[in-house]
């Protein structure tokens, strides 16, 4: 089940509620009781099995041009 985080604008704490995709907009109270909260944005880290193995990413430059960087064909 996915982990949400809040932040409460009443007493200013943040925390962190197991609820389904379904219910990830559906209001939360923090845990002093207060209704005004509002669900923060988080990152997720992804690591495969390897951990430091990982392919390196592509390096910048090289290959078309124009305004896009040739990518799109334009």
């Amino acid at each position: 089940m996915p982990r949400y985080d809040f932040r409460c604008r009443a007493c200013g704490d943040t925390f962190e509620m197991n609820r389904p995709m379904a219910e990830s907009a559906a209001p939360a109270l923090c845990p002093q009781g207060h209704a005004d909260t509002v669900k923060l944005l988080s990152t997720v880290a992804v690591m495969g099995r390897g951990g430091s193995t990982a392919s390196p990413a592509p390096a910048a430059g090289g290959g078309g041009g124009g305004c896009c960087g040739g990518a799109c064909g334009c």
